[in-house]
């Protein structure tokens, strides 16, 4: 692959919030992980861990989860903090922006709480996508397994977009741990990381059509002589 369409792969991914139900064979995931999990580590630690959810196991939880945010949200809490207990600019004018472009795309007003919600409910539907993914961590690691760990959560979105797939990362599940960690047996010294939805994009939905801006690099970058 040139040096082009490798780039050209990067500014593909887009987290996509509307799957067709077309399956991945178990093959397409095998290739993903094993080549996503070239990446880097602390002394080679490789402190990920990934559980497949397709069928009756995804079904199983999707139904717990969607169940308790629907009647028993306010008595679960995500365990460990996703984001800052207080947004500051520019932070939070770019939070803002793309929550305002997606609920436009989708014809939800502002203030309309119902239709945010529901359509935040999606993100425990996977939405819709065949495949979900639940990465897990030993707790008894430290902050830079977490570092690894995006590095290789990274490779799992290139490399789905490689053979034609597209995922959406979801910190969304966090709030639900205790479920998750239920459904899948975790034993006492493991936790979540994230989940993340895998499959086909719906061309039809407009809520694909969303592409988030990034900042130019004099907003980030230091050149140094």
């Amino acid at each position: 692959m040139s040096a082009d369409a490798f780039l050209d792969l990067i500014g593909s991914r887009r987290s996509i919030r509307a799957f067709l139900p077309d399956p991945v064979p178990r093959a397409t995931i095998e290739r993903i992980l094993t080549a996503a999990a070239r990446a880097p580590s602390g002394t080679n630690t490789q402190p990920w861990h990934v559980h497949v959810l397709t069928g009756r196991a995804r079904a199983a939880m999707v139904e717990a989860v969607c169940h308790a945010y629907d009647h028993e949200a306010e008595q679960h809490s995500y365990e460990y903090d996703y984001y800052p207990a207080e947004f500051v600019e520019p932070y939070l004018s770019r939070r803002r922006k793309v929550g305002y472009d997606l609920y436009g795309l989708l014809g939800i007003a502002r203030g309309d709480r119902a239709a945010m919600r529901a359509q935040h409910r999606r993100n425990y539907t996977f939405f819709d996508a065949p495949v979900g993914l639940m990465f897990t961590i030993d707790r008894r690691m430290g902050r830079g397994s977490w570092l690894d760990y995006g590095g290789f959560m990274q490779n799992v979105m290139l490399a789905a977009r490689a053979c034609g797939l597209d995922t959406c990362p979801q910190a969304a599940w966090i709030q639900f741990h205790r479920i998750v960690a239920a459904q899948l047996e975790l034993p006492p010294h493991m936790q979540l990381v994230c989940g993340m939805a895998l499959g086909r994009a719906d061309p039809a939905a407009p809520e694909n059509r969303l592409v988030s801006e990034r900042a130019p690099l004099d907003e980030f970058v230091r050149f140094l002589d």
